[in-house]
């Protein structure tokens, strides 16, 4: 894992790839891949986003989308489409990946990082840190967990439904994508589930370290 470049203001996203400020970000990647389906300007990007629910799976923040898109071009991995107005503001000019910029694109999803990097889970952390928890919130935190599980799963089953709709066929990565988030939260429900079950059986190390 390659350090990430320090910066006088505040830091970015960490990058999946070798350089300095070159270096290509998730961020940074997400809008490349927008735009290489089709030219759009930021405010479609944005949009996009929302629309598609990419945020639940991709840290692409309002701000960062202008930043990237800057950096981008100054890269020369996006450029103004023919059709842009000379006269359109920033957030109006109409932006599409270059061939450069598809190439990079492609580059940057073969680096190993994709497959064995970990992410640091906030439920997990309360996990591990529980214990010094009041009593009563143990149980309740488990609920809302499986709450929130409950609306998620819902929400990916009508997003899958509607996916297959528009793809019109299951061999598809957002299908894929659909259908590997349900299972994970499936998983986690039943695991909820059984916790939930065993809670008043929750008792300390009996071989505690000196």
């Amino acid at each position: 894992m390659t350090r990430p470049v320090k910066h006088k203001s505040k830091s970015r996203p960490n990058s999946l790839e070798p350089g300095n400020q070159t270096r290509l970000t998730i961020p940074d990647l997400v809008i490349l891949s927008l735009l290489a389906e089709r030219p759009m300007h930021g405010y479609e990007v944005n949009a996009t986003l929302e629309d598609r629910k990419i945020r639940d799976w991709a840290p692409v923040s309002r701000p960062q989308i202008y930043y990237s898109l800057d950096k981008l071009a100054k890269l020369r991995l996006i450029r103004v489409t023919s059709e842009n107005s000379p006269s359109a503001g920033p957030e109006r000019r109409v932006l599409e990946t270059t061939a450069v910029g598809k190439e990079r694109l492609a580059d940057a999803l073969e680096g190993k990082s994709w497959v064995n990097q970990k992410v640091h889970q906030a439920f997990l952390i309360w996990l591990a840190l529980s214990w010094r928890a009041r009593p009563r919130t143990f149980r309740k935190q488990l609920n809302a967990r499986k709450k929130f599980i409950e609306e998620k799963l819902a929400g990916e089953r009508a997003t899958l439904a509607a996916v297959l709709t528009e793809v019109g066929h299951p061999y598809h990565e957002a299908v894929w994508m659909l259908q590997l988030m349900i299972d994970q939260l499936k998983a986690e429900l039943r695991w909820v589930e059984r916790i939930l079950s065993e809670a008043d059986k929750r008792a300390p190390a009996r071989h505690s370290p000196h």
